[in-house]
């Protein structure tokens, strides 16, 4: 049982990582986009190459995973939206704050 516990706090933290590297690369293509003459190709690359990131990480959770647990799945999203919630609570506070400045 502790051995559980173990592996899917692991895949937790891996599933963190992967919405860090996810949302962080969000971030930084808006910053790039917006100031570039051709928005476009930016915002469309960077789209897939995030989002075949995120899913290959997903996908080999699930492969990893004994007899197909789902369970491992499910820990490695909840890792995900956490930083996604994380996310959205500094952006939001960012916000706030240079309104606040203005």
């Amino acid at each position: 049982m502790n051995r559980e516990i173990l592996s899917l706090a692991l895949v937790s933290m891996i599933g963190a990582g992967l919405g860090t590297f996810y949302f962080y690369g969000l971030w930084w293509t808006i910053k790039k986009g917006l100031s570039a003459k051709f928005s476009a190709p930016w915002f469309l690359t960077s789209l897939l190459f995030r989002t075949a990131i995120t899913l290959t990480g997903f996908y080999l959770i699930i492969v990893s995973s004994p007899d197909g647990e789902l369970k491992r799945l499910l820990f490695c999203l909840l890792g995900f939206l956490t930083v996604r919630l994380s996310v959205t609570r500094v952006s939001r506070l960012g916000e706030v704050t240079h309104a606040s400045e203005s």
